[in-house]
């Protein structure tokens, strides 16, 4: 795998819109050159045989059955409340008209 040069990571940074100095561009040439190389080869791992994963370990759902049971009516739900207006929670209004 080629080396990344100095021009080409100062081009990416200024694609990214990224001001680096000089000594940055020195510094970070060698090592991007060295994660290209790391992911290459890993892409070179997997064989053509072994399905892309998101897990290790297979996973099982573990959320239980969506069952319809009895709820509370509009009434019982507003009981409490200390004030009601239209089947609603009546609160005091905190924000002026121009909202």
């Amino acid at each position: 795998m080629p080396e990344i040069t100095r021009d080409e990571v100062a081009h990416l940074a200024d694609l990214a819109r990224i001001d680096l100095s000089d000594a940055e561009l020195d510094h970070l040439a060698p090592q991007l050159t060295v994660i290209l190389e790391s992911v290459a080869s890993i892409s070179g791992v997997a064989g053509d045989d072994v399905p892309p994963t998101s897990h290790a370990l297979p996973l099982t759902n573990v959320f239980r059955e969506d069952v319809n049971t009895p709820c509370l009516t509009p009434e019982q739900a507003l009981s409490g409340a200390p004030a009601v207006e239209q089947q609603r929670f009546s609160v005091p209004r905190i924000l002026g008209e121009e909202a």
